[in-house]
């Protein structure tokens, strides 16, 4: 059996950066170190964090005063960021900064008193951090039927933006029927889906078209990476999403001369790995990569944190 490699996969410049800003906040402060959210949605990356001290939580009324926070790369709310500092709480952001690109879209909308459509899925932390850059104003449009039915109070003066982590097709669908709805509508001069994003959606496209079963790397939890698996299964191409070795059946490869292996932003590839290792195992003996693009972007730590 024949293993294909998608490249890009895995770790994203916006997810290296948020790890590092726990790493670097427990070696200078010790532990404990307080995260809101998970850092990123990734099973792996938490519980190795945890067992160096990081501690996770949902709410700040979780964190004692005067403690060492972090946001997660998802985003916070403006309310969230006022009571962090209010408390007394010691801030580090660990928020993506093509999340920081959307929210700064948000409040410019707003502040030239356009009505903000966001496009993304209900719940997820990203859009709960979009929504709270501005206290009116912002609606969440959640599918092609949401675009179909939302209501602005002027037609003429509308916005759109859109969590960075949805499928390309998925956003343009909706993003489509907006304009259609109200043609002089205002968008990001470029798209909100991140680079990394796209760049792992092209690739899992590519290996679609040659492979027979494609297993997705990453945690449930993570958007991108179910994103991938919808990208495959929508060509007609069984596609799995597994947190790690353990969770490939052999009944999934039965019959399989090619299998393809991707991984969401979130997922590390000391994972990906040992995925590879598990489906040689079975009888994969050769293995290839296929590059569709080069990533060499960085994003910097905050001043305190740096080395």
């Amino acid at each position: 059996m024949e293993m294909l490699l998608a490249s890009p996969r895995g770790f994203c410049a916006g997810v290296d950066r948020a790890i590092e800003i726990v790493e670097r906040a427990l070696e200078l402060f010790g532990e404990p170190i307080y995260v809101r959210h998970e850092v990123v949605h990734n099973r792996h990356v938490v519980n190795d964090l945890k067992g160096r001290g990081a501690v996770f939580v949902e709410s700040l009324d979780e964190i004692p005063d005067q403690s060492v926070v972090i946001f997660s790369a998802h985003g916070v709310g403006k309310a969230v960021r006022k009571k962090a500092l209010s408390r007394g709480l010691r801030v580090f952001d660990a928020t993506c900064p093509l999340v920081t690109k959307v929210h700064l879209e948000v409040v410019r909308y707003r502040e030239l008193g356009l009505a903000c459509l966001l496009i993304g899925h209900k719940g997820h932390p990203e859009v709960e951090g979009t929504l709270g850059q501005v206290e009116s104003g912002i609606q969440l449009v959640e599918s092609v039927e949401d675009a179909f039915e939302v209501q602005v109070p002027d037609p003429a003066r509308v916005a759109y933006v859109t969590q960075t982590t949805l499928s390309v097709d998925e956003a343009q669908g909706v993003i489509d029927v907006l304009k259609s709805r109200f043609p002089k509508i205002k968008g990001p001069r470029r798209g909100d889906i991140c680079f990394a994003t796209q760049n792992r959606q092209d690739a899992v496209r590519l290996l679609a078209t040659e492979c027979e079963v494609v297993f997705v790397v990453g945690s449930s939890n993570s958007s991108n990476s179910n994103r991938l698996k919808e990208i495959v299964a929508s060509q007609g191409v069984a596609a799995y999403l597994v947190d790690g070795p353990e969770d490939i059946r052999s009944k999934w490869l039965e019959g399989v001369n090619k299998a393809g292996i991707t991984a969401g932003a979130s997922a590390p590839e000391e994972v990906v790995k040992t995925v590879v290792e598990k489906l040689k195992m079975w009888g994969v003996t050769n293995i290839d990569e296929r590059i569709t693009a080069e990533e060499n972007l960085d994003f910097s730590l905050p001043n305190e944190l740096k080395r």
